[in-house]
Parts: C-alpha cells; structure tokens; sequence
C-alpha cells in the first residue's frame, strides 16, 4: 500500500527525496523510548521508485536503522542498484555495533540521502565522509528540519552541551498547581485524571532524568519512577539544600538511581544515591545541568514545585513545557508557574487538556 502511495508523488527526484525521507521519520519514531542515549532514526531502501527495504533503530545496543533496512532485502542483488535513505548521518565509528557507513560500502549501495549529519562528535561529518571517499554519491540536508526535532533532545545535548528541560505541572481550570499545604500530613489534591497520569508514566519512560525540589520533596514523598507503563525508570533528580528530606522517603529506597544537590558537607554516597556539591550563593540551574550532561542525562523532566519550575523560568533554561490543565477549581491555593512560548500540541483526555508549548528562545 504505501508504494503505490509513493509512486503517485514521485514525480520527480527532489520529491521522491521528500517522500522517503517522511517514511524514515516515520519509522523512526517506534524506537523513541528505547534508544536512549542513542538517537531515532530511520531508514528506507529504494530501488527503481519501490522500497525493498527498511527498519529503525529500536533500541540501545542494537543494530542500527540501515542494518535492519539491508537485513530486510530479499532480493541482495539490488543493493547496487538502490538509494539508501536515513534520517541520520550513518555512524562512521566503532560504539556497540560496527559502522554502518563501512556496511553500506560493503553492499555497493551508490547512492545515500541523509536527513542531516549527526553532531555526535564521534561522528560528525565523518560518515559523510568516508561514504563519498568510496565513491557513493551522498544527498544531505533532505527534511532537515523534521529530522533534527524528532532528536531535538540528542541535539540539544551535544550542541549546547546541556540537558534537554521539559517543564512539567497540572494545574486546576482556576490556575492553581496546589492547594496550600505545609506537609505530608495534608495531601495534595489530585488534579490528573487516570488518562493523564498514565500518559505521565509513559512520558516518564521517554526522558532520561526527572527533578523536583525539595517543598515538593518533603511533601508529597514522590517516587518519580514509571509505574503505570511499561519502561525504563529516569534518574531520579532532587535538590535538597540542607538534607532535609528523610531517609525513609521513597527517593532514597535505592531502587533508581538517584542524584541530590545539596551545599551539606556530612553526607556520603549510598548505592545508587549520589550527593553532588553545589554552590547555592550561586544560580544553582546552570550547576545542576552542567552536572547532568557530565553524567550523559540528555533529557529532564522538572515535574516541580513552583519555586523550582520558577528557577527555570527565570533563568530562560528550558526547552519545552507539558502544562495539564483539569476540570476542578480551588478558589485558592499555590498559583501557576508562567511561561511564554508556541504552543506546539493540544490533546485532549477526558475532562483534562494537555499544552505541549515550546521555547522559541531555546530552539536548536
């Protein structure tokens, strides 16, 4: 079905680039929560107008995108004659799997269209490279834009050597994202509805650390992992300046590695606990993602409190904000953070509504 789809939009080579590259997005995407810290991608084999094969990268450690899409051809005696396409510069070094622009020589493949070059350094210009030294013709540079987003956070990361920020909160119809409270003795109100606390869980799945502060910390006793949806645990993220938050709270059962930012001199590491020294006279946000990069946490959700979520705000260290808005009202209560963006999504479920803004001022 989809290559009779395609041939009747292939009616020229600029478009047919256009048409394929859309169908490595496509299958790029299937890999998106188990990747990390690697990027999607995708890729597509043509031959004559016709895909005889694809695949995707669908997890660390695997084989990559042009592997499966190569694995995937019947007929091998057509790899010379084709066009590869990949969402993705082909990696051009050995990591856990060998290079794949060593493979594509392998094959005689005389022709790559890439979406964009990778700016893992490792990588870099160098697959490019080392494809046309072989003589392949390669294209680059085809629905760049579309390929960069869907590894916004892997580009994020290595370009400005940072952790991609997703801000996240749920806040009452009246813009409250809490009733006033002082501890865990008084619990919070719950403003999700079932729909919208698994799409939580499963957004949890896909990012690699999830940070609150310490008020949150102290009075909700959050466990920050992915409970109702099948996946991996983030590194669990808390600032707590004094160590105040107790032992026995959830974050420190040890079952997820967990990183506290504190100014304490008496503290020593648990297993998988870890004390980071900061400097709280200074901006702690820049401290905190200097640190989450050393450490390869390309992507965080601050899921609060206000105060935290303000910190980020204010200091413009945020990429994209997940703000649910629900059905109840509380007159009054701890009122909304405030940010300014582009509203990119609005998914409604049930009695809730989801904005997925992104910070223009922050775009790669």
């Amino acid at each position: 079905m989809i290559n009779k789809t395609i041939k009747n939009y292939t009616q020229n080579r600029e478009t047919e680039k256009t048409v394929f590259m859309a169908r490595c997005l496509q299958l790029a995407i299937n890999g998106r929560s188990n990747v990390f810290p690697n990027p999607v991608v995708g890729a597509v084999i043509v031959h004559a107008g016709r895909i005889i094969g694809e695949g995707f990268h669908s997890a660390c450690g695997s084989s990559h995108a042009e592997v499966i899409a190569i694995q995937s051809v019947a007929d091998k005696s057509l790899l010379n004659e084709s066009t590869l396409y990949v969402s993705l510069e082909p990696c051009s070094h050995y990591g856990k799997t060998p290079p794949c622009a060593d493979l594509i020589i392998k094959w005689n493949i005389p022709e790559v269209v890439i979406g964009i070059q990778d700016p893992f350094p490792e990588v870099a210009g160098k697959g490019i490279a080392r494809l046309r030294a072989a003589g392949i013709k390669v294209h680059v540079g085809v629905l760049e834009d579309e390929c960069r987003k869907i590894n916004n956070r892997f580009f994020t990361f290595y370009l400005k050597k940072r952790p991609f920020v997703i801000l996240k909160w749920a806040q009452t119809a009246d813009g409250f994202i809490d009733r006033l409270r002082d501890s865990i003795q008084n619990p919070p109100a719950i403003i999700s509805n079932k729909l919208t606390q698994i799409q939580l869980h499963k957004f949890r799945s896909q990012v690699s650390g999830i940070l609150v502060g310490t008020a949150t910390a102290l009075k909700d006793n959050p466990a920050l992992t992915v409970r109702l949806w099948k996946g991996r645990n983030p590194v669990r993220i808390v600032i707590d300046r004094k160590l105040r938050i107790p032992g026995h709270y959830h974050l420190f059962d040890g079952q997820v590695q967990t990183l506290v930012f504190t100014d304490a001199d008496k503290h020593s590491d648990n297993e998988n606990i870890e004390y980071i020294t900061t400097d709280f006279s200074a901006d702690i946000i820049p401290q905190i993602l200097e640190q989450l990069y050393r450490r390869n946490i390309q992507s965080v959700l601050v899921e609060g409190g206000k105060i935290t979520l303000d910190r980020f705000i204010a200091c413009d260290c945020w990429d994209e904000a997940r703000i649910e808005i629900g059905a109840m009202r509380f007159g009054k209560g701890v009122p909304t953070p405030v940010c300014c963006g582009e509203v990119m999504k609005i998914q409604k479920y049930g009695d809730a509504t989801i904005l997925s803004i992104k910070n223009n001022r922050q775009q790669i």
